[in-house]
């Protein structure tokens, strides 16, 4: 054997290998290499799109968190002036509850007032027939004694 044939069909063997690894094996190669660039770059895009759109969530939750806290106090402070609303129209009915009740008592202590003026004015009178009577020792008549407890009456 010598040694140029055998160069030379080496080389031979080499460039068909070479030209098969090109036509058939390379190409699948780069078409999964390309296939796999394809897909890092889109998850790339996406990793980007997925933080651009939480960034937007972020601000977006910021936005609605300060609203809702304003909405809140805005609430509160509504809340606390009905509050003070209720507590005042409160005071005011028991005034004018506190008021009418001792407008009553008032007015019921005068008729009793007069009542007992008027019971005390009968007595006074039976009293006074009585002691006249026991004076005079002698029966009044009745007729007599109506218009003397009436003069008593209008007397005291």
């Amino acid at each position: 054997m010598n040694i140029n044939f055998t160069l030379f069909a080496q080389a031979i063997v080499f460039a068909l290998f070479i030209w098969f690894t090109a036509k058939f094996v390379w190409p699948p190669i780069l078409r999964a290499m390309d296939d796999r660039r394809k897909k890092i770059a889109d998850g790339l895009a996406a990793a980007e799109q997925g933080t651009k759109s939480l960034d937007d969530a972020k601000h977006r939750i910021a936005q609605l968190d300060a609203d809702a806290r304003s909405r809140a106090q805005a609430l509160i402070a509504e809340t606390e002036r009905r509050g003070q609303q209720i507590i005042e129209e409160a005071r005011a009915q028991a005034k004018i509850e506190a008021d009418r009740v001792i407008a009553n008592a008032r007015a019921e202590a005068e008729q009793a007032m007069q009542r007992a003026k008027e019971a005390l004015r009968d007595q006074v009178a039976a009293l006074a027939v009585a002691g006249a009577e026991q004076i005079l020792k002698k029966e009044v008549n009745a007729q007599v004694h109506a218009d003397l407890l009436a003069q008593l009456k209008g007397k005291l």
